[in-house]
């Protein structure tokens, strides 16, 4: 008892410490913000609550400041201040980060720089390319290029932040065609730990390029990108077509399109994903099959035919979009201005990356899914979807770049499956059982799959439960990243929960 006694008064001594230490850095940073003239927010001024707001409520971050530079030095500044004050620095760009990263998730001694002012964009005619800064969101991306007839590959959100999408990969309904918001990238221009501004390129710094390109925020702040872009096609098309399945049938449907996915001549203009929500009684799902295509329209048709034949007839369908920009307008659910401000939710959301060397699913676990998501899926109180999209197949430019080209490691990924599971009523906090229903969804792929097979994960739908997500998100590419980040960032300035380790030997 008196050991246990000695051992608890220890822990709350360290933490009364440790709160004490972290209110005298965090005054010294107020102090430092205001003399170096950045505007920033602190903790009981008015404007802080909705300076630090997440996007996912599940998460209460109260960093010591949230600081709003409008250049790379003053970027730079903020970081030397952190760095000496010793706390973690983190970067925030639209904000939708699923663990509010950028705000240091549950954190209450995180140095937030929040990069929204730094959202010039500019366009070489010559060139094609362009120069993007962190703070533009993906739907004014989308327009200004599609002004000079360009576009790049990104996501289908209008209010995501090209920042955080592009720091770990960026995946869109045009990756298959042009590959990930990575592979676009011809250089940076980024803020190490010790303030320093620095350019990285395939011929600058390249180890610190090759980091950057999958998992930025545990190396530098970006500032600006450059970045190669694409002209736009003649036109996009966005298709949809929809059923409601019993447990059976909806097995049946999941592998007859994984079919069709590895034996068709498929285009990398076509690209594609099964949507799975509730279905109307326990016992059933709602399956759509709905993707792009870039190819010339009156193609459309007997590109999909394959894809639908064998299936019973559907309950809804439709074909929407026409010119480039119409299509990621439709994807965005019809605007691309994000002039308001975003909305909030209270979810929980993980990821799971079937390779194609795997070959996807397996007829066991195709129905030990479907039945889970018909049974126990439709129980749960409150709204879910499950998006299992279409990296690999037939000449996908996300497959056609080496797997070592950049730190994102899963080039061989057939689907990439984001599950998504809102909090019932928005309450907070959010229930454990809404962690268990989407563990279980998972683990009705991977514990229904041949012993050894491996599966990924992918960071920008990240979470904060994952035991081993140094092995999920990075794969074998983690102990390279360690190494860069050991010297590049040998204090661990830029640290959040699933921010890249220091190597063991490193004490910091």
């Amino acid at each position: 008892m008196r050991s246990h006694f000695r051992s608890t008064a220890t822990l709350l001594l360290a933490a009364l410490l440790s709160s004490t230490v972290y209110a005298q850095d965090g005054g010294k940073v107020q102090d430092d913000l205001t003399e170096a003239g950045i505007k920033a927010y602190f903790p009981g001024q008015d404007g802080y609550l909705n300076a630090s707001q997440p996007f996912n409520l599940r998460f209460t971050p109260e960093p010591v400041a949230v600081a709003y530079p409008t250049t790379a030095l003053q970027v730079s500044e903020i970081v030397k201040i952190g760095h000496r004050a010793g706390i973690p620095v983190t970067a925030r760009s639209g904000g939708h980060s699923y663990i509010a990263a950028g705000l240091g998730s549950q954190s209450h001694e995180n140095l937030v720089i929040d990069l929204s002012h730094l959202n010039t964009i500019t366009y070489n005619e010559s060139t094609h390319i362009a120069v993007i800064g962190p703070g533009n969101r993906l739907g004014p991306v989308a327009v200004k290029l599609n002004e000079h007839g360009r576009g790049i590959p990104h996501g289908s959100c209008a209010y995501v932040g090209i920042g955080g999408h592009a720091a770990f990969a960026g995946y869109g309904f045009a990756s298959r065609m042009w590959g990930l918001t990575i592979d676009t990238i011809l250089s940076v221009e980024a803020v190490l730990a010790n303030g320093t501004i620095t350019t990285a390129s395939e011929t600058q710094h390249p180890d610190l390029f090759w980091a950057l390109r999958g998992a930025a925020p545990s190396f530098g702040l970006i500032t600006s990108y450059t970045i190669q872009t694409f002209p736009v096609p003649s036109s996009g098309l966005i298709f949809s077509y929809a059923w409601t399945f019993n447990t059976t049938y909806a097995a049946t449907a999941i592998l007859h399109l994984q079919s069709r996915i590895r034996t068709l001549p498929i285009l990398g203009e076509f690209s594609c994903q099964i949507v799975l929500t509730p279905g109307p009684v326990v016992g059933e799902i709602n399956l759509s099959l709905s993707g792009g295509w870039y190819g010339p329209p009156d193609e459309l048709d007997s590109v999909i035919a394959p894809f639908l034949e064998d299936l019973p007839p559907r309950r809804d369908e439709s074909v929407g979009g026409g010119s480039w920009i119409e299509s990621v307008e439709n994807l965005a659910g019809g605007s691309l201005d994000t002039s308001a401000p975003g909305g909030t939710d209270v979810f929980y959301a993980k990821s799971l990356i079937l390779t194609q060397e795997s070959g996807g699913f397996t007829n066991e676990s195709a129905l030990a899914f479907a039945r889970y998501l018909a049974n126990e899926g439709k129980e749960w109180g409150s709204f879910w979807f499950l998006q299992v999209e279409l990296y690999g197949g037939p000449n996908s430019a996300i497959a056609d770049v080496p797997g070592n080209a950049t730190a994102f490691a899963w080039r061989d990924a057939l689907f990439t499956i984001q599950l998504y599971v809102s909090s019932p009523g928005q309450g907070v906090p959010y229930p454990d059982a809404g962690v268990d229903l989407f563990n279980g969804m998972a683990d009705s792929i991977t514990d229904n799959s041949p012993e050894g097979t491996v599966f990924g994960a992918y960071t920008n739908y990240v979470e904060d439960q994952l035991e081993d997500w140094q092995t999920r998100y990075y794969s074998d590419h983690y102990p390279r990243l360690q190494q860069i980040k050991k010297e590049v960032d040998p204090d661990n300035t830029f640290r959040f929960l699933t921010s890249v380790e220091l190597p063991r030997d490193v004490i910091y």
